[in-house]
C-alpha cells in the first residue's frame, strides 16, 4: 500500500470510529475541511508533514519511518496494556484507584458506578488522545469490541460528565 493510501485509509477510519465528522475533526486540528476531504479521498496534491503530524496528533495516531516489515518473534518484555495505564493515569490524583478490569467495564457496558465517575472524567478529559486510542485499539483487539462501539460511549460518558473536551464536543 503506497504511503498517501495507507494515511488516507487511517486517516478516514480513525476519525469514523471515534464519530467524527470532517468538519469537527478540521476544527480540533486546525485544518479545513476541505483538506481532510481531499487526504481521505487521495486527491490532495500536497501536505506538509507538520500538518500530517497535527491531524494525526488529534486522532491518537503518528507517523513511523522505519524498514520494511518482517516477520519477528514478540516481545517477551511485554509493555503493560492500554487499560493498565488507562487506569493508573485515571488515578494519579484519588486515594482509591480504578483496576483496569474495572475501566474496561465503564467503556463497554453502560455500568458506571459513581466512585468511579472522577476517574472516568480525568481520563476522557485528561489523557493523550493517543492512549484513549490505544484502549480502544487494546479493547478491539483483544475483547473483539467494535472501535466505533468504544468511542461512542467514551463520547456519552464525556457528555454524562459534562467534559468541556473539544475532542467530545
Amino acid at each position: 500500500m503506497t504511503a498517501i493510501l495507507e494515511l488516507s485509509s487511517a486517516v478516514r477510519t480513525r476519525r469514523s470510529d471515534m464519530g467524527l465528522t470532517q468538519t469537527a475533526l478540521s476544527k480540533l486540528c486546525g485544518l479545513s475541511r476541505a483538506t481532510i476531504n481531499q487526504l481521505e479521498n487521495c486527491t490532495i496534491k500536497d501536505l506538509s508533514l507538520t500538518r500530517v503530524a497535527t491531524l494525526l496528533g488529534t486522532l491518537g495516531l503518528s507517523v513511523t519511518v522505519s524498514a520494511p516489515r518482517t516477520k519477528s518473534r514478540p516481545n517477551p518484555n511485554t509493555k503493560s496494556s492500554a487499560l493498565d495505564i488507562a487506569a493508573r493515569t485515571s488515578s494519579v490524583s484519588y486515594r482509591v484507584a480504578i483496576a483496569a478490569d474495572q475501566l474496561h467495564e465503564v467503556f463497554t457496558t453502560d455500568n458506571m458506578p459513581a466512585i468511579w465517575s472522577p476517574h472516568v472524567f480525568t481520563l476522557l478529559e485528561e489523557a493523550p488522545v493517543s492512549l484513549l486510542a490505544s484502549v480502544v485499539e487494546e479493547l478491539h483487539t483483544e475483547r473483539g469490541i467494535e472501535r466505533s462501539q468504544v468511542w461512542t460511549r467514551m463520547r456519552a460518558l464525556a457528555r454524562q460528565l459534562k467534559s468541556s473536551r473539544a475532542l467530545w464536543l
